[in-house]
């Protein structure tokens, strides 16, 4: 008997499953806490909690992950510089400080615009070459003419030797700034996936596992690991992507909206008819539009570690994640004894000075510390400081921009009170130490003159908010997020009802479900296996391949043809050298084929139809065979779309192919 193996590496716990592959059904599973920066020892932590009389029979291994959106969330990717090539209106909002706009780029037809001005490029490259960890590059219409794009990427690995990602192989359409996004966001992610997959791969090779090996990407869809690790920017969001297959598959589900709590994160997606709808813009994370092929999903930074903390008289949930105060103090024995004897003066009070809050280091090497960084990083230790402890090491107030600095770097983890610590003090979950929540609910609740109990059932409501907001901003897009508060809120004398069922993932998110039933007149299923659907998903995700290709018919002026030697004898009279003038400016038709990696230019309509349908199923098929398909095992749908003016009957103005390749991995599940 066969089996597979499903791996989540989250924010905050790594998941594995094993599923018997005859039935689909969930034999094993376990939870380990994510090891933060490397996930290696999370994961072996995890594989180690399971069975080993299973892992022998082992033939499939799928991996998800929500590490990548949770580095967007947070702001806490490697530092990335950013070029731009061509004429496009650049927003004051940059996400980088390393960039540089150079002249360059294409027409909508492909054709050079403007001289490519590499030399800016390798000045700024050396520039910068210190400073960043990898490079972003988008040109004007690359995505018809990748030329200027690809020079850019060889002269830059030549000058530096880091990675470089080009907005056109994430995306062919339109939008130069989007696709500069794009890049820019999987550039961060590199080196943090590169490690990630790096490790997985070393971890089964060490058990002698012989399995097929697999990674969900953003659509809900499988990649062979070895591809994964060459082009990792595929892999982003696949986390969210694994939460909504993973639904599905443990309800039962054709159709089904989705809302997986994560320990940094809340998503919320949606299965139709067996299929995830999927975005037609592009994914939007952390405020951020890109041009990546993604579930449609809503993203925000509400999660069981959202970090609750202070400023005057309100309570904040969130954005940053923090290690709860409970599971510190199983990880730090002496940390509750810090927690209860810890003061902060109230005026004082931001995110990154409260009572509850302390520092430690992750792990990661610092790279151009600024000295106010550099002071305060060597006074973080191992052991968890709080404020107090850093105002006395460096005998003056440590300043929280340079605090928050270094959080972004992923060189020190905050600790911090936050919903799971809530729960813990309600007695709705108890993984950890209860009484380090309690001290802390304690600490945060005794300003605002709230009991422990009264404190935590706050911040519980506030996140069945957050969740009820989330679901309601899917559903109904364009929805102004004041109004949909005004609902919840009850100010309307009315009540959102939802039509469809709606399936929570994530450990203790059923201590959320009454709560959410008083928000929104909705069928909230919490299924069996819910605390690790993630893992469930990444093994009944099938292999899928999307591609695009344009014909696009243009205009363009008859070759002169050459006068006869008769003519050059006698002349040619008066009339005749109006007449071939005449013909000069006679138009043809011209016919060029736009694909991911090439621009083609045919004379007949037709030629063209043949070369593009051909390339467009060739794509499709290496690459699903490169992932670990048969041929068997693919099949291949087609769509054609036709521009052309009502009443057009002449050849189209542009004819748009969408071949989708669809296939079960081998060794994968029958359900």
């Amino acid at each position: 008997m066969h089996f597979s193996l499903g791996i989540d590496a989250g924010g905050t716990y790594t998941d594995a499953v094993i599923i018997r592959d005859s039935d689909g059904a969930v034999v094993e599973s376990s939870k380990a806490l994510t090891t933060y920066p490397d996930p290696l020892p999370g994961m072996k932590n995890a594989i180690d909690r399971l069975d080993t009389g299973y892992l022998k029979d082992i033939k499939l291994v799928s991996v998800s992950t929500t590490l990548s959106t949770n580095t967007i969330l947070e702001s806490t990717g490697f530092p990335v510089g950013l070029i731009m090539i061509g004429d496009y209106v650049i927003p004051e909002k940059l996400p980088t400080d390393y960039w540089v706009a150079v002249s360059g780029g294409h027409d909508s037809d492909g054709e050079e615009l403007k001289v490519l001005d590499l030399d800016s490029v390798e000045e700024f490259a050396l520039k910068v070459k210190s400073k960043v960890s990898a490079f972003a590059v988008s040109s004007y219409f690359s995505n018809r003419n990748p030329e200027h794009e690809l020079a850019v990427k060889k002269a830059v690995k030549d000058i530096t030797g880091h990675p470089v990602v080009c907005g056109h192989e994430l995306s062919q359409d339109l939008g130069a700034y989007e696709r500069a996004i794009t890049a820019f966001l999987n550039a961060q992610l590199i080196p943090i996936t590169h490690k990630f997959i790096q490790a997985i791969i070393r971890e089964f090779e060490s058990r002698g596992i012989n399995a097929n090996m697999l990674m969900l990407k953003c659509d809900g869809s499988v990649v062979g690991i070895e591809e994964a690790l060459e082009k990792p920017i595929e892999t982003i969001f696949s986390g969210p992507a694994a939460s909504l297959v993973g639904a599905s598959h443990l309800s039962r589900l054709n159709t089904c909206a989705m809302i997986d709590v994560g320990g940094t994160s809340t998503d919320v997606a949606m299965m139709q008819n067996g299929l995830p709808e999927l975005s037609s813009a592009g994914a939007v994370v952390g405020g951020w539009q890109t041009r990546v092929k993604a579930i449609r999903m809503e993203t925000s930074a509400t999660g069981g570690d959202s970090h609750v903390w202070l400023k005057g008289d309100r309570i904040n949930v969130g954005p940053r994640r923090v290690i709860p105060l409970c599971r510190a103090s199983v990880i730090y024995p002496e940390f509750r004894e810090k927690l209860k004897h810890n003061r902060v003066a109230k005026g004082y009070l931001c995110e990154n000075i409260q009572v509850t809050k302390f520092f430690v280091r992750t792990g990661f090497r610092p790279i151009e510390l600024k000295a106010g960084e550099r002071e305060i990083y060597k006074h973080i230790g191992k052991e968890p400081v709080s404020f107090g402890d850093l105002l006395i090491a460096l005998k003056k107030r440590p300043s929280p921009s340079m605090l928050d600095s270094l959080i972004q770097k992923r060189l020190i983890q905050a600790i911090g009170f936050t919903p799971t610590d809530a729960l813990h003090v309600l007695g709705e979950y108890n993984e950890w130490d209860t009484e380090a929540a309690r001290i802390g609910a304690h600490m945060l609740g005794r300003p605002l003159k709230l009991s422990p109990e009264d404190l935590s059932a706050e911040v519980k409501r506030r996140v069945a908010h957050n969740i009820a907001e989330d679901l309601i901003t899917y559903l109904i897009e364009g929805m102004p997020r004041n109004e949909i508060d005004r609902v919840l809120l009850g100010k309307n004398f009315a009540r959102f009802r939802v039509e469809i069922p709606v399936v929570l993932l994530g450990g203790p998110v059923g201590a959320y479900v009454e709560d959410l039933r008083k928000l929104i007149n909705a069928e909230f299923i919490v299924p069996e296996h819910a605390d690790v659907g993630n893992a469930v998903g990444a093994l009944v995700g099938k292999g899928i391949k999307r591609v695009e290709i344009l014909i696009k018919t243009r205009l363009v002026p008859k070759s002169r043809e050459e006068k006869s030697e008769e003519d050059e004898e006698y002349g040619v009279a008066p009339e005749s050298e109006v007449i071939e003038s005449a013909l000069q400016q006679e138009k043809k038709n011209e016919y060029i084929v736009f694909s991911p990696t090439e621009r083609k230019k045919f004379e007949v309509y037709n030629e063209a139809l043949e070369y593009a349908e051909k390339l467009g199923k060739q794509f499709v098929m290496d690459y699903m065979i490169g992932a670990g398909l048969g041929k068997e095992e693919i099949r291949i749908e087609v769509s054609r779309k036709h521009l052309a003016p009502p009443g057009w009957t002449g050849v189209p103005l542009e004819t748009k192919f969408v071949y989708v390749g669809v296939g079960v991995p081998k060794n994968s599940l029958t359900v």
